[in-house]
């Protein structure tokens, strides 16, 4: 997976502020985010998130306490 854009908010205190800030990012269709991470809720939160507001989750990594998702916006019908 290949992102086109990326937001690293490893070591970000405010962990509340996660999800409005990737879903305030570039929503041309067929867009890949990269969302990396060190906050250990992220693992059930964006991939719940991400579908609720019309994204999809392409994959999700985890490298010791780094957390990486790819999200992507989906292709207009």
């Amino acid at each position: 997976i290949v992102p086109t854009h990326r937001l690293d908010v490893q070591g970000d205190l405010d962990r509340t502020r996660l999800s409005p800030r990737w879903m305030r990012w570039p929503n041309s269709a067929g867009a890949v985010l990269e969302v990396i991470t060190d906050c250990p809720q992220s693992v059930n939160s964006i991939p719940l998130e991400a579908p609720r507001h019309g994204y999809e989750l392409l994959a999700q990594r985890q490298e010791g306490p780094t957390l990486r998702f790819y999200i992507r916006v989906p292709e207009s019908e």
